[in-house]
């Protein structure tokens, strides 16, 4: 019998994790499979609710409680790592804490596993629920990451990987630094289901603009070496083709794509293999429930 385990971290989002819990548990009763989930507290400044282990699926809820915030990305690269050097699972699944990976789409990653056992499956977005600014930006995200990087990635933490792909993604260092970026750079191989984001269980969105474009720079940061590639050809033909009539407001492309290139760079050095490595001495307990 194959063994799930959902990865799933949390900021102080406790009524949206006990939510969460109830709502996987409905969902994956009838899964001929043993379940069990891991949650990364990110250093959560609020008390932790009690979790209710009154399951009939989910076998185990076990807390890893961090001593230093680290961040969404690194609270998934950290679960990983934990997976691979602590736990007996055939199946990973991270998933977001707060609602927006709905719990009934776990039914189309555990079909498709049992179809493509040895295949990462992501959670392919086909439709978003936030405002309309939000969805114009990422669609300005998705496009500067397809143009300078060559993918498109349309799909964010949800998915679900094969025990032999985390072993792969926490050889690497970009996994430190980006999920999807990094099992786009790391696994070639993949399929995918259609997937919805939801809203929120409980109060607005974490995703501030800010942290978008630290979201988008950071997943195009990991393939550096296409970005500075394209930009190149890029720079090289339009500084040819505007050379007649260069002005500020020609140039103005110019310096976005300087920009551009500083911030990967800058940004390229959160792929910090050492500190991924030395991630679970940020551990300060552990807790199990059931």
């Amino acid at each position: 019998m194959k063994k799930f385990i959902i990865l799933i971290p949390v900021y102080n989002d406790w009524k949206s994790v006990s939510r969460l819990l109830k709502e996987i548990d409905l969902q994956i009763v009838d899964w001929e499979s043993k379940v069990s989930v891991l949650i990364v507290d990110d250093a959560s400044t609020e008390a932790r609710s009690n979790i209710d282990s009154n399951f009939k699926k989910i076998e185990s809820v076990k807390i890893l409680k961090m001593k230093n915030n680290q961040g969404h990305a690194r609270c998934f690269a950290t679960g990983l790592k934990f997976l691979i050097e602590r736990e007996s699972f055939d199946y990973a699944i991270p998933m977001d804490a707060d609602g927006e990976d709905r719990p009934e789409e776990l039914n189309l990653l555990f079909n498709k596993s049992k179809e493509h056992p040895n295949k990462s499956i992501t959670a392919d977005r086909i439709k978003r629920s936030e405002g309309l600014f939000f969805k114009f930006c990422y669609q300005i995200h998705k496009c500067l990451a397809y143009i300078f990087t060559g993918h498109l990635i349309k799909f964010g933490n949800f998915s679900c990987l094969p025990r032999e792909a985390v072993t792969k993604m926490v050889k690497d260092p970009s996994t430190w630094s980006s999920f999807s970026g990094s099992l786009t750079k790391i696994i070639h191989e993949r399929i995918s289901i259609p997937s919805i984001r939801s809203l929120r269980y409980y109060g607005p969105s974490k995703m501030s603009f800010s942290k978008l474009i630290i979201h988008s720079f950071s997943i195009i940061a990991i393939f550096k070496k296409k970005v500075l590639f394209r930009s190149f050809i890029f720079l090289a033909v339009y500084l040819f083709i505007i050379f007649q009539s260069l002005s500020f407001i020609t140039l103005l492309p110019v310096f976005f794509i300087i920009i551009l290139l500083f911030s990967v760079f800058w940004l390229s050095n959160r792929e910090n293999l050492d500190e991924f490595n030395k991630s679970l001495d940020n551990i300060s307990e552990i807790n199990n429930f059931k």
